[in-house]
């Protein structure tokens, strides 16, 4: 049995030059958050951290979770590795770290993600699923906001639906930032001062005349031929997601200490959560973003549970129609999915975003004291990831 015996993320800054955690590099995101764990190590020695990023190149390149370690003054015994599974890297290093815990082949894990969207730009580690047309042409790689107007096309979603979804989702991020809901952010502090202490893009707020307004963004991008040789049943992809129904970036960093008994007794930390189910699965690359879903329905199935026994359900927003979609496929109200608000109301920090979102449930299955969680997310080239968690 693997328990969450601690988790700390840093806010989400906004991922652009301009955003307020562009000056501090994605290894210093990492290093400030294993600073908050090592006094609850107790001196215990994790036998790995596993780090998930999903754009290794540049500042993100080099095997990351080893050099913060090394950056953090932590034992040089402790090994790192950093791993990716697109924007389901840091819930897939929970994961792994799970997995391994489960087998006995460990007992104590700090698992998690990081992305600096604003130092190291979407696509630029020129990878071939994005880079070389050879590769682009037989893969049917697409953008991933073409492939969410075609979910939204082929599922008869329109744009008012997204609208309202993006509209409810902004409205839960206020209304938990106003009530300080999210405790167990660690403030991203530089030379001695703090730099962010709150999710940056909690303030941008259209209104609904103004969400109405908005172009869409996906229909100039040329690539609707990719996408309805694929789907011949279509005539016509319908471009529905704008601005403000899209996921925002960000720029961000999570970890969470997995252990077995016997490294809860070690540290001395009472657990506040099992891992009770995970699953990894793919779909069609083309259509993409439906991979989440079919995660959190696998890992339902695993774990003997239904949609109706969980109490929080954090999705990542890969664009308003996929959580549409969720929300009748699984029969789930605004109450339990992204409750606190999601990805596009607050951003999303990629190889971060599985990790910030498992951070996120536990925090809100202990405010409102209930049972089960479930965490979700969709990748780029048809990957999801998902966890169920229970509260201890």
């Amino acid at each position: 049995m693997t328990f969450v015996l601690a988790c700390v993320r840093t806010p989400r800054g906004k991922g652009s030059p301009k955003g307020a955690l562009h000056a501090v590099t994605p290894v210093r995101l990492v290093g400030g958050l294993l600073a908050a764990l090592d006094p609850r190590l107790a001196g215990a020695l994790p036998d790995d951290v596993i780090l998930g990023c999903a754009t290794q190149t540049g500042d993100q390149g080099a095997n990351l979770a080893r050099s913060a370690t090394l950056l953090a003054g932590w034992n040089v015994a402790i090994p790192g590795v950093t791993i990716n599974r697109f924007c389901a890297s840091g819930l897939d290093a929970i994961n792994l770290g799970d997995a391994r815990v489960r087998a006995g082949d460990a007992s104590l894990i700090v698992a998690g993600g990081v992305e600096s969207v604003s130092r190291v730009p979407t696509f630029s580690d020129h990878g071939p699923l994005y880079a070389d047309p050879d590769v682009m042409a037989a893969a049917g790689t697409i953008h991933m906001g073409v492939a969410a107007d075609l979910v939204a096309t082929l599922e008869t979603i329109d744009r008012d639906a997204c609208d309202r979804y993006a509209t409810a989702t902004r409205d839960k991020a206020r209304r938990a930032h106003a009530e300080q809901r999210r405790r167990s952010i660690v403030p991203v502090r530089a030379d001695d001062r703090v730099v962010l202490d709150h999710d940056e893009n909690v303030g941008y707020a259209p209104s609904t005349d103004e969400l109405a307004a908005l172009p869409p963004l996906f229909g100039e991008l040329g690539q609707d031929a990719i996408a309805l040789a694929r789907h011949p049943q279509l005539a016509t992809i319908r471009h529905i997601h704008t601005r403000g129904t899209s996921p925002s970036l960000a720029d961000a960093a999570a970890l969470v200490l997995l252990g077995d008994r016997a490294a809860a007794d070690r540290t001395g930390l009472a657990p506040r959560a099992r891992i009770v189910a995970t699953a990894t699965c793919a779909g069609d690359p083309v259509t993409m973003l439906t991979a989440g879903q079919f995660a959190l329905e696998r890992a339902l199935a695993k774990a003997g549970l239904r949609a109706a026994d969980l109490a929080v359900v954090e999705f990542a927003e890969a664009f308003a129609a996929l959580c549409v979609r969720l929300m009748r496929d699984l029969d789930l109200d605004h109450d339990r999915l992204n409750p606190n608000g999601g990805t596009i109301a607050l951003g999303h920090a990629y190889g971060a975003t599985g990790a910030v979102l498992v951070v996120d449930a536990l925090d809100e299955l202990e405010r409102r004291g209930a049972r089960y969680a479930a965490i979700a997310v969709s990748g780029a080239a048809g990957l999801g990831s998902a966890a169920i968690i229970e509260r201890c």
